[in-house]
This record gives structure tokens, C-alpha cells and sequence, in this order.
């Protein structure tokens, strides 16, 4: 079964991105292609942290992250080489789908005081970039089990050339953005 904004998009976004744009290739039509999830670990904490972070991240996407690991030694950053940094995940198709449901209805009307996400985040190339302060927003995270709250980056990876086509696409999916 396929999730119900993959749907949304085949029956509803597709034709009305065409109408409104005007795309003569059904090919030419913005799609989502990843949402990648990334959480940075201060090099500095203590062992668990690592661990503590990709178990929240595997609850939250329900894949196992990727440890990304310092290539460099710096040692004002009091960081070495090889040592455990961050996680990430990289999301696609039908989890892709599911986490972006999710994240639109139940984990960023969660946030205290939400009025919407800036629509001046995207990267010139169609890729929208967000932080989230704190996982505790995600209801798959039970609070009495997290030991520190951790923030995460979320990249929406379009194929969009531009940033006015994905800001559309991202619109009619049901992205929350902030109005002017």
C-alpha cells in the first residue's frame, strides 16, 4: 500500500503543478527525491551520546542512522580524528512519504508558539533546510527515557530547479509555512 501523500501528490499536486506552471513533460513536474535527517553530537559529550542520539533517530524514521565520524583532528574543537560526530538518515519513496506525513500533522504543530516554517530557507536549488530544537516533539518519543534533548537538521531534497517551483510543490503538499 502506497502512503497517503504519495497519493495526494499522483492525484492532486501533479495536475494542478502542471495547470499552474504549465509543464509541457509530465517529467519536468518537482518531486520530492530524499529527506535526509541529520543530528550533530558535541565531540565533547560522553560516550552514550552517540548511542543516545541514533536510537532516537531510528525511532523517529525507523531506519538505523549512519555514525558520521570527524575526517580531521582540531584541537581548539578539542576534536580527533575518526571520532564519532553525528548521525544521519536518508529517507526514500514510501518512508520518505511517511516521515513527511508525520512530520506535517502530528510533530511541527507540536512546537510551542508554531506560526509556520520560514519560506526563505531554501538553498537556490530547490532543497528546503530546517532545524528542529528538540526530538520531544516527535510522538514516538517517550520522555522519561531521553537522558538530554537533542535538535535535528531536516533536508527536503526536491527536483526543482528553482526555489518558487519547490515552494509551490512543498505548498500543495501541505507544508506549514509562514505567511507575510
Amino acid at each position: 500500500m502506497k502512503a497517503r501523500l504519495y497519493e495526494k501528490y499522483k492525484n492532486d499536486v501533479v495536475p494542478a503543478l502542471k495547470e499552474k506552471r504549465k509543464y509541457a513533460n509530465v517529467h519536468q513536474i518537482p518531486k520530492m527525491e530524499k529527506i535526509v535527517v541529520n543530528m550533530g553530537i558535541s565531540a565533547s559529550l560522553e560516550k552514550g551520546a552517540i548511542e543516545d542520539a541514533a536510537k532516537d533517530l531510528s525511532l523517529l524514521t525507523g531506519r538505523k542512522p549512519v555514525i558520521s565520524k570527524a575526517k580531521k583532528a582540531v584541537a581548539n574543537f578539542k576534536l580527533r580524528e575518526n571520532q564519532p560526530i553525528g548521525c544521519r538518515v536518508t529517507l526514500r519513496r514510501d518512508a520518505m512519504y511517511e516521515f513527511f506525513d508525520r512530520l506535517v500533522a502530528t510533530a511541527l504543530p507540536r512546537i510551542r508558539d508554531f506560526r509556520g516554517l520560514s519560506p526563505r530557507k531554501f538553498d537556490g536549488r530547490g532543497n528546503y533546510t530546517f532545524g528542529i530544537a528538540d526530538q520531544t516533539i516527535f510522538p514516538e518519543i517517550e520522555l522519561d527515557k531521553i537522558k538530554r534533548t537533542q535538535g535535528m537538521d531536516v533536508t527536503i531534497v526536491t527536483s526543482a530547479p528553482t526555489n518558487d517551483e519547490a515552494l509551490d510543490l512543498l505548498k500543495m503538499m501541505g507544508f506549514p509555512f509562514a505567511e507575510k
